[in-house]
């Protein structure tokens, strides 16, 4: 059964849409915790020593960081997975060109494909810089992670790279939130608008929030 749903099509916009779901809701907690650095270091580096902790002394030390992490890779394969498997079923279903002109579409919808893998790789980038260490710039320092982000943004290109894959993500939630309700059959012409709406707020939101902060340490607020 559980292959029969994964090779239909409507199985896969499932899978899309629930994993979706997932990392949306991640992002709203990640968010929330990174704009911790706006009350100082002591703080922020408090709050990443806590997320090690949780659920101790039931979980050993970084067991529900690492349940985390694995639950955010699953869903990020499977979405990014079932998005190119689609892709290329729609491509396949029609190897000619349409004669007659699509109607335009919008701009969060026709960057879907390249925002996708914008994300991905910024995805590799932001675990290699700030997890890691492995990319980072100014010798990062373990444990101090209010240290290794004013590190991070304190160079040009770390702002670009995080910069553009934050508007990236914006325009993704903004289309995938609504198409996410439609599949899952929340969707319905009395709640479009209200849906829509909510799709754009989150994406202002999120948005707006992640670069606040590099906005926070290029104008020194955060330092």
């Amino acid at each position: 059964m559980a292959r029969t749903m994964w090779d239909s099509t409507v199985g896969k916009k499932t899978v899309m849409a629930v994993s979706g779901l997932v990392m949306l809701l991640y992002l709203v907690a990640h968010l929330i915790g990174d704009l911790k650095i706006y009350f100082g270091a002591g703080e922020f580096n408090h709050y990443a020593h806590w997320l090690r902790t949780v659920g101790e002394p039931f979980m050993h030390y970084e067991w529900t960081l690492w349940l985390i992490r694995i639950v955010l890779v699953v869903a990020v394969v499977a979405h990014a997975t079932s998005a190119y498997q689609l892709s290329r079923r729609d491509l396949n279903a029609r190897p000619s060109k349409y004669v007659h002109s699509k109607p335009r579409a919008s701009y969060a919808t026709r960057t879907m494909r390249w925002g996708g893998i914008i994300l991905g790789l910024f995805i590799v980038w932001h675990v290699l810089d700030l997890t890691t260490g492995t990319v980072h710039s100014g010798g990062f320092q373990e444990g101090h992670p209010y240290q290794n982000v004013v590190d991070t943004f304190s160079t040009w290109y770390g702002n670009v790279i995080y910069i553009v894959a934050m508007l990236a993500l914006g325009l993704h939630i903004r289309h995938g939130f609504w198409s996410a309700a439609q599949t899952l059959g929340v969707g319905s012409r009395a709640r479009d608008r209200a849906l829509k709406t909510v799709a754009n707020v989150l994406a202002l939101l999120l948005t707006a929030g992640f670069i606040a902060i590099p906005v926070g340490v290029m104008t020194g607020v955060v330092s």
